[in-house]
């Protein structure tokens, strides 16, 4: 069975995924910019809920290249989720030659005794997938997420194809970007994965923000219940491969 994964930024997006059934929440702010780490407040909400939750550690936009008092803050993060009682974290670092930030991912991990580690798209960036995802194999990440290192999962299903296989059931391949209840089916039985992450948002119904000329910025989209019912349901015919 295909187990579905929502990105989430709000209370409401935890509520929409937890009453649409969805198998796990990434739970973040400002997915605008790919997700950073959210607050404390939203951990804590999120694991009074039913559904699993990880956190995205990341503390600013841009780069993942992390410096040492980054890291120091990565940490505290990964405390914080701890405390909230989330399932685990999501991390990613690289360096500037292309390949994983293994020192720090190695660093970050040894905080993360009994929680769960979803390696983020930063792997959609390394130089050597293949090599990159034996460090994470060994570095027991749980699962990576990835489009195939294209902008998308569907455009990159053969190499999500490549990772599967590669994986052979060591760490699991969770392909996200661009996944919707159109594409699912096609992508599962292309590329042979069975997790798959989404957002399953529509734009924010409310009016734009009131001081927008502030610099304040427009309401984040909505999580749609119906949307992750219908990714869920459509992810789950797909009969399975193994």
């Amino acid at each position: 069975m295909t187990r579905v994964e929502i990105c989430v930024e709000t209370p409401q997006g935890i509520a929409a995924a937890n009453a649409a059934g969805a198998d796990r929440i990434e739970l973040c702010a400002s997915l605008e910019v790919g997700g950073l780490t959210p607050s404390a407040g939203l951990m804590r909400q999120a694991a009074r809920g039913d559904v699993a939750t990880l956190a995205m550690i990341r503390p600013r936009s841009g780069s993942f290249i992390f410096d040492d008092d980054e890291a120091a803050v990565m940490v505290d993060d990964i405390r914080t989720a701890r405390e909230c009682g989330l399932k685990g974290v999501v991390l990613g670092a690289i360096r500037p030659d292309g390949n994983l930030d293994h020192d720090l991912l190695l660093h970050l991990s040894g905080h993360c005794a009994g929680m769960e580690r979803t390696l983020h798209r930063v792997f959609d960036l390394v130089r050597d997938p293949a090599a990159e995802l034996e460090f994470a194999i060994k570095a027991g990440f749980t699962r990576i997420l990835t489009s195939g290192q294209r902008p998308t999962a569907p455009q990159g299903q053969e190499c999500l194809a490549l990772l599967h296989a590669q994986a052979a059931g060591r760490i699991a391949i969770l392909a996200g970007s661009g996944v919707n209840a159109g594409n699912v089916g096609a992508l599962i039985r292309a590329t042979g994965v069975r997790e798959v992450h989404a957002s399953c948002r529509r734009p924010a119904s409310s009016p734009a923000t009131e001081g927008g000329e502030f610099g304040f910025g427009p309401m984040p989209g909505q999580t749609d219940p119906a949307a992750i019912r219908a990714l869920i349901n459509a992810a789950q015919s797909v009969p399975s491969q193994d």
